[in-house]
């Protein structure tokens, strides 16, 4: 017996010493080697690290040293210098879910290749680590990662699973193309859910913090979000720049701060930016709201050639459309103001009131071109119930026939500016009235009008100004129809004999002053020349009692 007890004790410490051996070898670049090499051949996975140390002061731990692990022919999904692994009594039924994993100084590559992965634990956690999602829909890479989640269940083309609790700070980050730095996460994975819980970084000079939820359908839900001092350059033009809002389903946002923002991008910047949203959901190139509010002013506002200078919107929203309460810009070195309201039904904007005061505004160039352009799909009519407008000065630099009106005073009553999308007068009245005006170089005095109009005809009723010594007078009509039949009758009492002649007509034979018989029709369709539309009369008498008649047919005065 005492034999046979010597001979197991033998045998144990055989065992036991061949066991020590094995577990020295195993820490050893060797046992890497021959680890590696079995996992790599009996598996889809690809993993390669240089050794692994165990202590027993924690003997639940392995620690694995310059790691490299992946799928084979795919890029690595993890490299890192140290991959501590916790174990516990689980590994006797789930050899492949540990208690937590530590992954230090190094980068996981997350993209739909990735995954699934052949392990689990209840705690990942990540020291000074970087990340990166190629081809997904966020693109994103972050550095100097720290934090972890809790459990993690990787899954199929989810490497951070289905349900975890998150926590994660980065020292730096890009997320589709915007640069992030000091950034903190807290939230939750459920399913399909993720929900940001707390959520704060440093961008572009400035701070931005809130908390947040995506839904299963890729829908957002934001219940606040604080953006302050941003500072921000962009490559993009304006439309560019809100275009990711219209690649999600929707983004309904519960309350959106903007302080003291400057952006500024190709053709468009703004300054000192102010703005507060509240219950706005914008989905599909629309928005819809039960009581939303809008709030923004600025020092400078700039888009293409509009710019303001210390912009003030206030807005409500609704199910029935938007109620512009407060409009106000310093503009053109003048004042603009209105207010009213965006009717959703018909897509009406009815403004209560516009003020024009003080401009200097030249007009664009192509005004001509724009005014007879369809106006977007939202708005397909404008009326302004009333307007005012004091002291203004209008130039138009068209070369074939400039004008300039000089301190220009006039009101009008529910305008119609717009039908069916398209600029025009289609209804209302109004009177405008200048100090001076200049018409293709021809000057004269306190120039006035006077229109009503309504869906078949614009009548001036009055369009009178004063010229040299005397005075022309006219009243006209203008049909609504394609055409744009016009008739014009003009009279003029001790005016230039040829005040017409850069206007349009022929060289009337005769010095001085005189009087002035015109009548005249045309078409002004859009597209079509006016000149060759022209037929008219022209009867001239001269201070000295001479009289000339002319006609004009075609745009041509015969032998003129």
């Amino acid at each position: 017996m005492k034999f046979l007890g010597k001979l197991i004790l033998t045998l144990l410490a055989a065992v036991l010493i061949v066991l020590l051996a094995f577990y020295i070898l195993l820490q050893t670049r060797w046992g890497a080697g021959w680890i590696t090499s079995w996992v790599n051949g009996h598996s889809d996975y690809h993993i390669t690290f240089d050794e692994m140390d165990h202590s027993f002061s924690s003997p639940s731990h392995l620690v694995l040293k310059n790691v490299t692990f992946g799928r084979n022919g795919q890029p690595a999904t993890l490299v890192a210098q140290k991959v501590d692994i916790g174990l516990s009594s689980r590994q006797l039924t789930e050899p492949s879910h540990v208690d937590t994993i530590l992954l230090q100084k190094g980068t996981l590559n997350f993209s739909p290749s990735t995954a699934p992965l052949p392990f689990r634990a209840d705690n990942l956690r990540l020291s000074e680590m970087a990340f990166n999602s190629p081809n997904t829909e966020w693109d994103l890479s972050a550095q100097r990662v720290n934090g972890g989640l809790s459990p993690w269940l990787p899954e199929a083309g989810k490497i951070l699973g289905t349900q975890a609790n998150i926590q994660l700070s980065a020292g730096s980050m890009t997320l589709n193309g915007v640069p992030f730095s000091n950034v903190f996460i807290q939230g939750a994975i459920d399913k399909d859910q993720v929900t940001l819980s707390n959520i704060g970084a440093d961008v572009a000079r400035g701070a931005l913090t809130g908390t947040a939820r995506r839904n299963a359908d890729g829908s957002w839900v934001v219940e606040s979000l604080r953006i302050s001092d941003v500072r921000l350059q962009s490559d993009k033009s304006l439309s560019d720049f809100f275009k990711p809002l219209t690649t999600i389903p929707s983004l309904a946002l519960g309350r959106l701060e903007i302080t003291d923002a400057r952006l500024e991008g190709p053709g468009w910047a703004a300054t000192d930016l102010d703005v507060s949203v509240r219950n706005l959901t914008i989905a599909k190139g629309d928005w819809q709201s039960e009581d939303g509010r809008l709030s923004m002013n600025a020092s400078e506002f700039i888009s293409g050639s509009l710019h303001f200078f210390d912009p003030i919107v206030n807005a409500d929203f609704s199910p029935q459309g938007i109620a512009l309460r407060q409009f106000t810009t310093r503009w053109e070195g003048g004042m603009a103001r209105a207010s009213g309201n965006w009717l959703r039904d018909g897509r009406a904007l009815v403004l209560d009131e516009v003020a024009l005061a003080g401009l200097e505004y030249t007009l664009p160039a192509d005004w001509k071109k724009q005014w007879q352009q369809k106006l977007p799909d939202w708005l397909n009519s404008i009326t302004v119930k009333r307007l005012a407008a004091s002291r203004n000065l209008i130039i138009d630099i068209d070369p074939l026939f400039p004008f300039q009106l000089t301190a220009l005073d006039g009101y009008g009553n529910n305008l119609q500016l717009a039908r069916n999308s398209q600029w025009g007068i289609w209804g209302g009245n109004a009177t405008l009235n200048a100090a001076a005006g200049t018409f293709n170089r021809i000057d004269v005095r306190r120039p006035s009008i006077t229109l009503n109009a309504n869906a078949s005809t614009i009548n001036v009723t009055e369009l009178s100004a004063f010229a040299g010594q005397g005075m022309l007078e006219a009243t006209a009509a203008i049909s609504q129809l394609p055409q744009r039949q016009v008739t014009l009758s003009l009279n003029g009492r001790a005016v230039p004999v040829n005040v017409l002649r850069n206007w349009g007509w022929a060289l009337v034979p005769l010095q001085g002053d005189g009087n002035l018989q015109l009548t005249a029709s045309g078409s002004l369709a859009a597209g079509a020349p006016l000149r060759p539309s022209v037929n008219g009369q022209l009867q001239v008498t001269g201070a000295n009692g001479q009289q000339i008649q002319q006609v004009m047919q075609g745009g041509v005065v015969p032998g003129a």
